[in-house]
């Protein structure tokens, strides 16, 4: 396949160096200044440093020109973007079947990738989204990984999926779009919350509770939303959840580990140099919880500390002093 991957950020570059072995790729990047370093050095030392960028992937900035004969667009960029990017799609008129690979909730809208996506591209041909347990590096690095493609449609999830998988990215399928999504983007809220707990040195069992709780959270506000129970106890879900909230990758429990070491917030995203999306995503789902009355807790402290200024260690304490209950 030709496949025009549309952001070149650690995730979007530790693909292209990861499908270039079975396909043709572009990666694309609306930076000049970044396409002139990465076609240099044939590297992106500023996003993905140690990997140098095969003689398989192409680089390119002008969009019509990457999507030009593509099979496939894989739209690797942050939720905030994503939206910006789908318009551009839409006015270029290539009418290419669409993946995203980013996870959140829009700020401002709490609108999930796939509610956008049908905004921006009503007369869009088959689309679906790739999430699951997967540090860009790794990938790169060719480490065994296993995601989840999920479509509305079934047929082409399972085509796609197939074309995509190799002997180390393993690539299942799914139709359960709106649960693949809930689960990429909450999970990022609960490894603020697990770096909190880590860097408050409160231990092992602290970090299990979370991860545990955290996970009855995001099936919660899933099932309401449409997604399907099964689908949070799979690769998107808890999966993905395990990896991020215990990784020492997992740019979100960076964050929450400074912010339990005492570290400020604006600081912290400062020197991150990265975009960690359960910062924005938390004060969107804590809306969204609360307004379909869904009862989340940590996403509620987590907020809090983020945008409300309460210390880490009374967010724990209030938590910890929540009147016990049967658990559900």
């Amino acid at each position: 396949m030709r496949i025009a991957i549309l952001g070149a950020g650690a995730w979007g570059t530790a693909l292209a160096v990861s499908l270039s072995a079975g396909h043709r790729v572009t990666l694309w990047t609306r930076s000049p200044a970044q396409l002139a370093e990465m076609a240099e050095t044939r590297s992106n030392a500023r996003y993905l440093p140690g990997f140098g960028l095969p003689p398989a992937v192409g680089l390119g900035a002008d969009l019509a020109g990457a999507l030009l004969g593509a099979d496939l667009a894989l739209a690797v960029v942050p939720t905030s973007g994503l939206r910006q990017l789908a318009r551009e799609i839409a006015a270029s008129g290539a009418g290419v079947p669409l993946v995203w690979a980013c996870k959140g909730f829009e700020s401002g809208t709490m609108e999930m990738p796939h509610q956008v996506v049908a905004e921006e591209m009503p007369a869009a041909p088959p689309c679906g989204v790739l999430s699951g347990p997967s540090f860009a590096a790794e990938v790169a690095a060719g480490l065994p990984t296993a995601v989840t493609l999920a479509s509305r449609d079934e047929a082409f999830a399972q085509h796609l999926a197939a074309q995509l998988n190799a002997t180390r990215f393993r690539v299942y399928s799914s139709t359960d779009v709106v649960g693949v999504e809930v689960g990429g983007a909450v999970k990022n809220v609960m490894a603020i919350a697990a770096g909190i707990s880590d860097g408050m040195g409160f231990g092992h069992n602290a970090r299990a509770a979370l991860i545990t709780r955290g996970l009855a959270e995001i099936t919660r506000l899933g099932v309401e939303l449409g997604g399907r129970h099964e689908t949070f106890f799979g690769l998107s879900g808890v999966g993905d959840l395990i990896l991020t909230c215990t990784g020492d990758l997992s740019r979100n429990r960076t964050v929450g580990l400074k912010l339990g070491r005492g570290e400020g917030l604006e600081k912290i995203l400062r020197e991150l140099g990265h975009v960690a999306e359960g910062v924005a995503t938390a004060r969107e789902v804590d809306k969204l919880a609360r307004r379909l009355q869904v009862e989340m807790p940590i996403t509620r402290a987590v907020c809090r500390v983020l945008y409300e200024g309460l210390p880490p260690k009374a967010a724990v304490e209030e938590l910890l002093n929540r009147e016990p209950k049967a658990e559900s």
